[in-house]
């Protein structure tokens, strides 16, 4: 981003805040730094994208301004679908707003067999929204945060509740974060193989990740492995073959 002028500064959750002129020119980018750090895009580097619809979208309209675009649920839906076509990518959160559960239904059944899709928004560490969800076949994963559920306890039963429905449960960190470091043990503890904390210019969220590596020190190098939970998606099933060749 530097280099082409787009970079404007740290986002609230540790990332780089850019200036690009389309949404889908983040995507362009970020195969870009993927390549330029000497990885090919799709192999051990794939992308994962946390939409947040329900912040754009009002009466059931979702709003591109940037690029001034106003899209209905099937619209945005077939954009998305794009993307996962054109690009690497893996997983996806809240991919529709929170009240669309309709689009939500959809884009599951389009997409499910193949990429991740999480509920956040639509989810809010709730068992019994996981278990409602998993009826209405809306989302395959759950995002797990312990200060949106109020206590520990109903994080595991939301834990539990998404696991026994054959769902990914991935722990995250939020917005206005301390240097606790928790989650880490408690992404291991649980065995959910993935963690969401943010980019490495925060020390909030560094501490997590530096953490994750004491762990891993401790316990050996697979007491937190990322690439298992994605099994059931394109890229876990083609590295699944890979390990087995």
């Amino acid at each position: 981003m530097r280099s082409r002028g787009k970079l404007a500064g740290v986002a609230d959750e540790g990332g780089w805040w850019p200036m690009f002129d389309s949404n889908e020119e983040a995507l362009e980018t970020l195969i870009g730094a993927i390549e330029k750090a000497g990885e090919k895009p799709g192999d051990r580097v794939v992308i994962s994208l946390d939409i947040a619809a329900s912040e754009f979208c009002s009466d059931g309209r979702y709003q591109l301004a940037l690029e001034n675009r106003d899209m209905d649920s099937s619209a945005m839906i077939d954009m998305l679908g794009g993307w996962l076509d054109a690009y690497p990518i893996v997983s996806i959160e809240d991919p529709l707003a929170e009240t669309d559960k309709d689009g939500t239904r959809e884009f599951t059944r389009r997409f499910g067999d193949k990429v991740q899709i999480i509920g956040d928004d639509y989810l809010v560490t709730n068992a019994a929204l996981v278990e409602q969800a998993q009826t209405d076949g809306a989302c395959n994963a759950v995002l797990i945060k312990v200060n949106q559920a109020g206590t520990v306890t109903e994080s595991f039963d939301t834990f539990r509740k998404a696991r026994a429905g054959g769902w990914g449960a991935i722990v995250s960190a939020r917005s206005g974060e301390t240097e606790d470091v928790s989650i880490s043990h408690l992404a291991t503890g649980l065995g959910g193989g993935q963690l969401k904390v943010g980019s490495f210019t925060r020390s909030e969220r560094m501490v997590k990740w530096n953490e994750c590596l004491r762990i891993q020190d401790t316990l050996g190098a697979q007491a937190f492995v990322g690439g298992a939970p994605l099994a059931n998606t394109w890229w876990g099933q083609q590295n699944n073959k890979g390990r087995k060749s």
